[in-house]
């Protein structure tokens, strides 16, 4: 027993330097200058964190001026994340995507709009039963004006239902793209319970909100 007792202290001490460091090195990520990723071909890029991939995914490729949307991890401190790794909450990322969109024809801040349009604003760390660090509500911002936009339209909202808003502000410093499978999901696979339970409904819920900048098609 004696024996034990150091062993469990030591296990505790290491235990809460590893929580600390880590602490540390999000902090670091949370308090780093934004990245801005220039516009190339006339298309911009955005980034936005909100629950599982594939549902947000496929949200953002039905809105009129968004070429595609991208799976992926951001938000962490840690390189090459993957499913497995961001699933133990230890990375600090949180299921992200990138989207590429044209600017002349959909802002920034309509793509702001269309986030917090499209999910449970108040649940923290997660989207309905997807819970955990790595399903929590992140915008990334990459310059000033965009840092500003996020604020203004998180406290209106805020104000407006009276409640504490979940989604978290970060710079945004780096994507990671997801494995090939999570890509296009919803798509590939519609008969998936997932896809015909939670994705598809939520998809519904945002188009019956803004119907006006949908394309044609959806």
């Amino acid at each position: 027993m004696k024996n034990i007792i150091p062993i469990l202290a030591l296990t505790l001490f290491f235990s809460c330097q590893n929580s600390a460091q880590t602490s540390k090195k999000q902090e670091a990520i949370i308090n780093a200058d934004p990245i801005e990723v220039p516009i190339k071909n006339g298309k911009a890029k955005a980034y936005f964190a909100s629950g599982c991939f594939w549902c947000v995914e496929a949200i953002y490729e039905s809105v009129k001026g968004v070429d595609e949307s991208i799976s992926g991890y951001s938000g962490g401190h840690t390189k090459n994340p993957t499913y497995a790794s961001s699933n133990t909450g230890k990375t600090g990322h949180a299921e992200a995507v990138e989207i590429i969109y044209d600017p002349k024809i959909v802002s920034f801040e309509t793509l702001v709009d269309v986030y917090f349009a499209s999910q449970n604003v108040t649940q923290v760390k997660g989207q309905g039963n997807d819970r955990g660090s790595q399903y929590r509500s992140i915008l990334f911002f990459q310059n000033k004006a965009q840092k500003q936009i996020i604020l203004k339209k998180k406290e209106a909202l805020a104000k407006k239902l009276n409640a504490k808003i979940a989604a978290e502000v970060y710079p945004f410093q780096k994507f990671w793209v997801a494995e090939e499978y999570h890509q296009n999901y919803e798509r590939l696979h519609p008969n998936h319970p997932y896809i015909q339970n939670v994705s598809v409904p939520r998809l519904n819920r945002f188009k019956a909100k803004m119907p006006e900048i949908l394309k044609e098609n959806h």
